[in-house]
């Protein structure tokens, strides 16, 4: 029996920001009673700490961190306090994120422990790399089931709807139902571009409308990314001469259309 089939990979996340821890389990814990309580010395009591320490922990972050985590409330009736910013809500949202796939790395290490050519074998399925240019991680939030067909919607990271259609056996195989993380793969080639702040009428599912980051004219195509309002990005390949039709250049509002069964989902394991 291999030594290692009684132990279990562990460990704890910390978010380095220059190379200094910036957000962990602890600190995240802080900013969730801050929170919810709106105050930092209940804060600090939920968690069974010093006042003083707790505010040493918030001003470490707000000192790394692109905006204030955490600021104070002055006046009101309840004579002040402490609350969270819009931007530490998002960095929340982003360690719990974060927590979530480090937890289900842990389980695949656990599940391939003590078999050295499975282990490799995970490892090489994660680092795996593939030619569809659109590579976007999502939540199933429907699953709706015809005859042949199953469609599947998710939500991705930046809030936005994907629909994709597939085959029921490919459900099946995925083992896909709401909740389950799910990778979808769109290649360029499947964008259809539309200039405009809402796209046109058509029989594309999906929708994703944002703005032009960047256009790279080659002797023919072009290639278009869009910046969702989200924070992601869409890739497309269109000829040069759509893209000069469509006034497809950096700032101008677009959308990118989207059949559901040019959408392909992929699961980890």
């Amino acid at each position: 029996m291999s030594q290692l089939s009684s132990t279990r990979p562990a460990g704890r996340l910390w978010l380095e920001k220059e190379a200094r821890g910036f957000l962990g389990q602890g600190r995240a814990e802080l900013l969730e009673h801050i929170d919810t309580l709106g105050s930092m010395a209940k804060a600090a009591r939920a968690m069974g700490m010093g006042y003083k320490r707790a505010w040493d922990m918030i001003e470490a972050m707000n000192n790394l961190a692109d905006a204030p985590l955490v600021e104070r409330v002055s006046g009101g009736r309840g004579g002040g306090g402490t609350r969270l910013t819009d931007h530490g809500r998002h960095m929340i949202a982003e360690f719990r994120a974060a927590e979530a796939a480090y937890v289900r790395f842990l389980d695949l290490l656990a599940a391939e422990s003590g078999d050295p050519e499975r282990l490799r074998a995970l490892i090489g399925r994660m680092a795996m790399k593939t030619s569809a240019r659109n590579q976007w991680w999502g939540r199933v939030m429907r699953l709706q089931s015809g005859p042949v067909n199953t469609e599947v919607a998710l939500q991705l990271s930046g809030g936005e709807t994907l629909v994709g259609v597939i085959t029921n056996h490919s459900a099946d195989e995925l083992g896909l139902s709401e909740g389950k993380d799910v990778m979808a793969l769109v290649k360029a080639t499947h964008i259809i571009l539309a200039g405009g702040e809402d796209g046109q009428h058509t029989s594309a599912r999906n929708r994703l409308c944002g703005t032009v980051e960047r256009v790279e004219h080659g002797e023919v195509e072009a290639g278009v990314t869009l910046r969702l309002p989200g924070g992601g990005t869409v890739s497309a390949v269109v000829t040069n001469e759509s893209a000069d039709d469509l006034g497809l250049r950096e700032g101008a509002a677009a959308c990118a259309l989207i059949k559901a069964s040019h959408v392909i989902l992929a699961v980890n394991g």
